[in-house]
């Protein structure tokens, strides 16, 4: 991986604008860019209901003396009304009382979808396993991309690697799976604490896109998911760097600041990317992550050590005088949340969590700007 330098004292002012300058020659995303994960994997014991142990309730009632034909009707159209319990109830009887049904498959996946939008994500789990363990097609292979997706939403990190390596084993697995499975494998190394395991299968997907003909290569979803966890990897080293100008050695906290600022520019490299993608939600989180880098940049120098020897005054003088040279840093962040801000606002994306965060930090850095203006 990469070294993690400890930053120097003397070289201060001079190094700061020296990497300050560097990264406002470097490009911010045009007017964009957070998300999700989707992953899969054995391992959980499957849950199994006696019938008469559990207490009858008057959806059970409603639901007793129907037949399968019912159930799926019942089902499908407490599903389109939004009445995810009753659709789960269901669906999940039809599994459950009527196997062999011509149903049971579609009853399966849509309970697991149901189960999905209830935060059920156990029920969900083994709805979705007894599908693609049962059954074979397409619909099985996406019913294992919801065991994995499944799995990670209960954080059960090992149990979701192992279900996409066992989908990305699959032989002649569709090239478009190919590149949503290994993308979602560096997706989970990533926030398992493997980032130069997650770096190496990002890149794969990536290339397992890329050699997809135009035609095949119509949907950019995970690509651009790829890129951004790319991103979020070389964010993560660039966030590990320390500065501290308060050890004494000039040429260690020049190499270091270069360093963070090679990291820094790698991740926005990568997010970038992601936006030039062409998915709205991904470019949307790729341009928040751009502002976050220059702000924790920016916030990281002035909250660093002061070098050693400075009386009062020379420390006043030298904070004074570094706010000057890290206002650029404060721009560039400005510039990316409300390049984010704007296209989260035109595709009408207003449900990530980030979105009210990168308001109130843009609010914050633009009132930064008007001090340092000021000084």
């Amino acid at each position: 991986m990469r070294r993690h330098p400890v930053l120097h004292p003397t070289l201060p002012l001079l190094a700061i604008a020296l990497a300050a300058a560097a990264l406002a020659c470097a490009g911010v995303p045009p007017r964009a860019a957070s998300p999700a994960v989707s992953p899969a994997a054995p391992g959980q014991p499957e849950v199994r209901f006696d019938p008469e142990e559990v207490k009858v309730s008057p959806l059970d009632l409603e639901l007793a003396d129907k037949n399968d034909e019912e159930l799926f009707a019942v089902g499908t159209a407490a599903y389109g009304a939004k009445d995810y319990p009753r659709a789960a109830a269901a669906f999940a009887r039809i599994a459950d009382r009527f196997p062999g049904s011509r149903h049971e498959p579609a009853a399966l996946f849509d309970a697991g979808l149901a189960y999905e939008e209830l935060g059920e994500w156990r029920l969900a789990l083994e709805r979705f396993r007894a599908l693609s363990r049962g059954w074979e097609g397409p619909d099985a292979l996406e019913a294992a991309f919801k065991v994995a997706e499944c799995q990670y939403q209960l954080r059960e990190l090992g149990d979701t690697h192992a279900t996409l390596e066992a989908i990305a084993a699959l032989p002649a697995l569709p090239p478009g799976a190919r590149v949503r499975v290994l993308t979602q494998l560096g997706v989970v190394e990533l926030e398992d604490g493997r980032p130069d395991q997650a770096e190496e299968t990002l890149r794969r997907a990536l290339a397992a896109w890329q050699a997809l003909g135009d035609e095949e290569r119509l949907d950019p979803y995970y690509p651009a998911q790829a890129e951004y966890y790319l991103g979020e990897t070389y964010r993560g080293w660039f966030l590990a760097l320390a500065v501290d100008p308060s050890a004494g050695d000039e040429r260690r906290l020049q190499e270091d600041l270069e360093h963070k600022a090679e990291m820094l520019l790698s991740a926005q490299g990568h997010y970038l990317r992601a936006i030039r993608m062409g998915d709205d939600r991904w470019a949307v989180a790729s341009g928040y992550r751009i502002g976050e880098l220059y702000d924790a940049f920016r916030q990281q120098l002035l909250e660093a050590s002061l070098p050693p020897g400075l009386d009062e005054e020379a420390a006043r003088a030298y904070r004074t005088e570094l706010r000057k040279r890290v206002r650029v840093l404060a721009a560039k962040a400005v510039s990316a949340y409300e390049a984010a801000l704007g296209r989260a606002s035109r595709s009408r994306i207003d449900d990530l969590r980030f979105l009210g965060e990168a308001q109130q930090a843009l609010q914050r850095l633009q009132r930064a700007l008007e001090d340092a203006a000021g000084i």
